[in-house]
């Protein structure tokens, strides 16, 4: 189960690396990211972005191995 729920979170984590650096239109124009963008600017939201994405692939590889748990 963990496993799973691991890949889950890491997949997540890379959608929003990649929301990032391609920086998609469609991403960076949803609801939810256009109110960091008018704070950080375009660029800003980007790279937090990338570092939110780093941050929850690590959480899925923390799940996977068994250090946190996710029940």
């Amino acid at each position: 189960m963990n496993i799973a729920v691991g890949l889950i979170i890491i997949a997540c984590g890379a959608f929003s690396i990649c929301g990032g650096v391609f920086d998609w239109e469609w991403f960076m124009n949803n609801y939810k990211a256009k109110p960091l963008v008018a704070i950080f600017g375009r660029k800003g939201a980007r790279i937090f972005y990338g570092i939110l994405g780093g941050f929850i692939i690590l959480l899925g590889v923390l799940a996977m191995i068994g250090t946190i748990a996710m029940d």
